[in-house]
């Protein structure tokens, strides 16, 4: 074999050597593999490794037969139906979403009679869906003997989804060895060697990650610093500039840095000729040029300049200790000039300690998705070091700290300049506060957890503080972010469902053959389109509605009423179409559109399809629970057109909740003659779960909101801590009860956020209002509002599935 060869495919000359042909095969197949795997990983966020290392793990036992399609897409949707006939035997800790899946699964052949077996021996099920470690403790016999490693994986799935990161892991260690699940760490220097004047080295950036230090060092390294290296942040007027630079150095064999390429969208399509012409003439480039590129991820980057260069990223260390490490050994705190520069030297490590904390907890809330903050903010190492500096200033510049002022720049300006949503501004002032007080002023070893082990260290020289900070968990509970520890669950299902979702994206569409009990998967999506049709039920009769139910002065619900029926209406009539296109094109009768296509695909993974999000209600259940949910809404409106206005509204059943909101204050504004902006709601919750005997004289009654985060107590009548493992609480009836704001007296409640759906992240629509917040219930607590606003608590009017 030629020396070019051995050369173009490193494996063959690196492999381990055998004698054996088979041996050799079976090394020359490790080595490419973790060669692929390698090579991958340096180009992929730290979120996206697992998931290449499953897809890889998959890929292999696919090509061996060792995986059912039916089975492995299971795993990953949890399989589509509508609705399921079978009751729930243990609601008391199964959820429905979870037995759903049971019978489900049941018709894959090699869970032939599970659901039978699952309802005879609930009482082992219970145990594992207890247990700590599920993923690694065995399963309800005869299945532990009789399932494959891949099919105890969708058990799991089922049973505590919340696992399923750790067990994808003990899947690949078993079938592909450890070093799958421990990515090789940042290499610039391994890069640079296989790297050619011809290929660009690309750094996808990161919140929080610079790459200019490392490449700086690493250009003195190879003596390429100063003259020869040079670097432009594109912009604006940049790129001509830009180009003249690259022009200059291709022939001078030097070094260029684009930063910033996400900026200069407009540019790249002249960087991508560039790339192709320029750096690529063996005769006008010399060997030792290389072009540098940093870039956050863009639609609009050419895709390829990606697949010819050579891609990296460098991300921050992730957690709260490596955090709170990051900030004491950057500048301007590791800068001992600076640490010690204060006058109030004791006042002033304690304060710089504690806004640390507070810069490390607020970046690490975020892996806690909604429950942490509803818009993911990026705090990043500027606010930390303005902060730190006013900080000083105001210590050195004052006799006694001022507080108030610190904690107005701080959580105001500095980080809360960043922040755009309003419960999430109340949340980080309310954050701050536990870190700026008198009492961290006035105590020694003040505790920022209930637990007592994060604590501020005594005053001391700057290596007791990195000192102290290596001596902390590695891995933190929710409580030092001020969580309940049930945060750890919600947190762990989310990251098990990105990852599923991140695979879905990656699958081809399902092959015509057999996608499930022998069917193709234009015979599934032709019974699930056929299922759903025979269930929507005709578009309302506005004009009956109008006449039964009439614009009255005196009651505001029946322009709800019609408003709503309007917005339904549009939404049934798009489902409806689409459906039936889908069916045509299936046929051949039409052409099969993109967004049939998108319809089609949607419902083979069990998603709502595009097309019917843009004409719906704000939703995040996947499609069998979707269209059971969109049926429950639909039956809602019937029983009110058919039997009057109802005792109690399901508040999670309107399209719009904010006009009937408003329908409900206008009529108590027109009963009493009272201007409606005078007036608000006070909120009283009822010991009814689902109905009332009657409506009330003035206000609404509303049911179907859960809260999440904590939980009603029906004994002592306030909030409470949620109970272990269970995440939501439905709150009973409440009483909206319209009156005069001047007249309302104050109480010890919290004033809980309302959301439509989980994601509480919301936009504002044309009328000004959010599209997921819809208002403040005031809740009776025994805690201090501070608690549950650090808690993240709040109520949603549907859950995901």
């Amino acid at each position: 074999m030629s020396a070019e060869m051995l050369a173009a495919v490193p494996s063959i000359s690196e492999s381990e050597p055998a004698d054996a042909l088979e041996e050799r095969i079976h090394n020359l197949n490790n080595h490419f593999t973790y060669s692929i795997y390698q090579n991958v990983c340096r180009s992929l966020f730290e979120k996206d490794k697992l998931l290449f290392s499953f897809l890889l793990c998959i890929g292999l036992a696919k090509s061996r037969g060792e995986v059912d399609d039916n089975e492995w897409r299971f795993l990953l949707t949890g399989g589509v139906a509508l609705e399921n006939p079978f009751p729930n035997p243990a609601p008391d800790w199964l959820s429905d979403k979870s037995w759903a899946e049971v019978v489900r699964v049941s018709s894959l052949p090699s869970f032939d009679d599970f659901m039978m077996n699952f309802r005879t021996n609930i009482s082992d099920w219970k145990e594992l869906y207890d247990s700590p470690t599920p993923h690694t403790d065995k399963i309800p016999e005869p299945w532990e003997l009789t399932l494959t490693d891949l099919q105890k994986l969708i058990i799991l799935r089922i049973i505590r989804p919340d696992k399923m990161v750790p067990a994808v892991q003990n899947f690949i260690v078993k079938k592909m060895g450890q070093a799958y699940i421990e990515p090789p760490t940042f290499d610039l220097a391994n890069s640079y060697k296989d790297s050619s004047h011809s290929t660009p080295l690309i750094f996808v950036l990161s919140p929080g990650a610079d790459p200019m230090n490392v490449l700086m060092k690493f250009a003195v390294e190879k003596e390429m610093g100063g003259s020869s290296l040079q670097t432009i942040s594109l912009g604006q007027g940049q790129g001509p500039i830009a180009a003249k630079m690259i022009d200059k150095a291709v022939k001078e064999g030097t070094w260029v840095v684009l930063q910033n390429c996400h900026l200069a969208t407009s540019w790249l399509p002249t960087l991508e000729k560039i790339c192709e012409e320029v750096i690529t003439d063996t005769e006008q480039t010399k060997s030792s040029f290389r072009l540098w590129l940093t870039s956050y991820p863009t639609p609009s980057f050419p895709v390829s300049v990606l697949q010819n260069g050579i891609k990296m990223t460098n991300e921050p260390p992730k957690g709260l200790r490596a955090n709170l490490l990051r900030s004491y050994l950057n500048d301007p705190i590791s800068d001992p000039e600076f640490f010690n520069g204060c006058n109030k030297p004791e006042l002033w490590k304690k304060l710089l300690f504690s806004l640390c904390f507070f810069h490390a907890l607020v970046q690490e809330r975020r892996k806690f998705g909604p429950l942490g903050w509803n818009t993911p903010y990026e705090f990043n190492e500027s606010d930390l070091r303005i902060s730190v500096r006013q900080q000083q200033m105001f210590l050195n510049d004052y006799e006694t700290v001022p507080l108030e002022a610190i904690t107005y720049l701080t959580g105001q300006c500095n980080y809360g300049g960043r922040v755009t949503d309003e419960r999430d501004r109340r949340l980080i002032m309310s954050l701050l506060g536990k870190f700026y007080n008198n009492q961290i002023l006035d105590e020694d070893n003040y505790s920022f957890s209930e637990s007592g082990n994060y604590r501020c260290p005594k005053s001391g020289p700057y290596e007791s503080y990195t000192e102290y900070i290596r001596s902390l968990p590695l891995i933190p509970n929710p409580e030092v972010f001020a969580l309940h520890e049930n945060a750890d669950i919600t947190k762990d299902q989310a990251e098990t469902q990105g990852l599923f979702d991140g695979i879905l994206l990656t699958l081809p569409r399902q092959n015509a053959e057999a996608a499930g009990g022998g069917r193709t998967s234009q015979q599934i999506i032709e019974d699930l389109a056929g299922d759903i049709l025979s269930k929507i039920p005709p578009t309302f009769s506005l004009e009956e509605v109008k006449t039964k139910f009439p614009v009255r002065y005196e009651e505001s619900m029946n322009t709800v009423l019609v408003q709503e029926l309007i917005r339904f209406g549009r939404l049934i009539e798009v489902v409806r179409s689409s459906l039936q296109d889908v069916r045509k094109a299936l046929k051949g009768l039409v052409v099969m559109s993109s967004e049939l296509e998108d319809v089609f695909d949607s419902m083979m993974v069990g998603k709502v399809p595009g097309m019917w999000a843009a004409k719906s209600y704000p939703s995040l259940k996947p499609l069998g629970s979707y269209i059971t949910d969109l049926l429950a809404r639909i039956q809602f409106f019937k029983d009110w057109i058919e039997t009057g206005m109802p005792n109690v509204f399901w508040i999670s059943g309107f399209y719009f909740t904010q006009s009937f909101l408003t329908g409900s204050m206008q009529n108590y504004a027109r009963k009493y003659k009272i201007p409606i902006d005078q007036l608000g709601f006070q909120y009283e919750l009822t010991d009814q779960e689902t109905n009332m005997p009657s409506k009330p004289e003035d206000g609404v009654y509303i049911k179907g909101l859960f809260i999440e985060g904590a939980r009603w107590d029906r004994q002592t009548k306030v909030i409470a801590e949620s109970l272990p493992k269970i995440l939501y609480d439905v709150l009973p009836v409440i009483w909206l009860k319209p009156g005069e704001r001047s007249s309302f007296t104050d109480a010890e409640t919290y004033s809980c956020p309302v959301y439509k759906t989980s994601a509480r992240r919301g936009t504002l629509s044309t009328t000004g209002h959010s599209t997921n917040f819809v208002l403040y219930i005031d809740l009776p607590s025994d805690k201090s509002p501070n608690h549950w606003i650090n808690r993240g608590v709040a109520t949603l009017c549907q859950l995901d599935d």
